[in-house]
């Protein structure tokens, strides 16, 4: 039986400084963790986001562009620049990355869904760390606004990934501690809640607005994270970035932030 099968999914805030530049000091605090992690005998799925602000900062931009298509280009750029910075933090803790950029048909497609699972089974078998996000040069349903999407946000794609390849664990970290019962920026009597057994609408009432000035996700995203991850069976945690030992508590079974619980009774057997 292998042990814990756990998805990371990165936050633009987490991966990059407030002037949007990359945090390459904070990503290899997470990359040790991660391979750390791995040696544990897990298996291990990163869903990055920043790419976008890494090709801005790439091509020395003061702002993200506006237009869709310099996006999607700046994107390209960017995809390039983190996966080079993957790789070379990874190999040195003797860690093998797989890129995997995904968009809206290769999700809603059975078929293509059903070859994706096995590629992330295989890359998983292999030792491989898979690296995972929107293929924003071809697909702009995460940059584009006005249509029904799929994908659509990183939380959205990480709970997805999650579901894809039967994960035990869904870790979100973030710039936030967790889920709130009031607005912890404007209210000093906010609580965090640190178990979640069901998403009522109650739960909803509680989400925020929209994320960082860098990034696109915001508590609503992460709730809707998490009924997809619950749905299939699947533990869900959103955790504060700012501290990278939450993911050795979180591995530890500790409590850190909002833990999400499944449905247990719709956990897939399959491997």
């Amino acid at each position: 039986m292998r042990d814990k099968r756990i998805v990371i999914k990165l936050g633009t805030s987490t991966l990059t400084h407030p002037s949007g530049e990359l945090n390459i000091r904070q990503m290899e605090r997470i990359v040790r963790a991660a391979a750390d992690i791995k040696g544990m005998g897990n298996e291990v799925i990163i869903v990055t986001s920043a790419a976008i602000s890494a090709g801005t900062a790439k091509l020395g931009l003061s702002e993200r562009p506006k237009e869709l298509y310099a996006k999607m280009a700046v994107s390209a750029i960017g995809q390039a620049q983190l996966m080079h910075i993957y790789d070379t933090l990874f190999s040195e803790y003797n860690c093998t990355v797989a890129q995997i950029l995904l968009t809206d048909d290769n999700v809603e497609n059975a078929k293509k869904a059903e070859n994706l699972s096995n590629t992330f089974k295989t890359l998983l078998g292999m030792g491989v760390i898979p690296i995972v996000n929107e293929n924003d040069s071809v697909a702009s349903s995460e940059i584009e606004s006005g249509h029904q999407k799929v994908l659509g946000d990183n939380d959205t794609l990480s709970a997805i990934v999650a579901r894809l390849t039967n994960a035990d664990l869904l870790i979100l970290m973030s710039d936030i501690d967790g889920l709130y019962d009031l607005d912890p920026r404007t209210n000093p009597d906010a609580r965090l809640l640190h178990d979640v057994i069901e998403i009522t609408p109650q739960i909803e009432e509680m989400a925020g607005g929209a994320g960082t000035a860098h990034g696109t996700g915001g508590m609503i995203t992460k709730l809707a994270a998490a009924r997809i991850a619950t749905e299939a069976g699947i533990d869900m945690i959103i955790a504060n970035s700012n501290n990278i030992d939450n993911l050795y508590d979180i591995v530890d079974g500790k409590t850190v932030g909002t833990r999400f619980f499944a449905k247990r009774s719709n956990k897939s057997t399959a491997e």
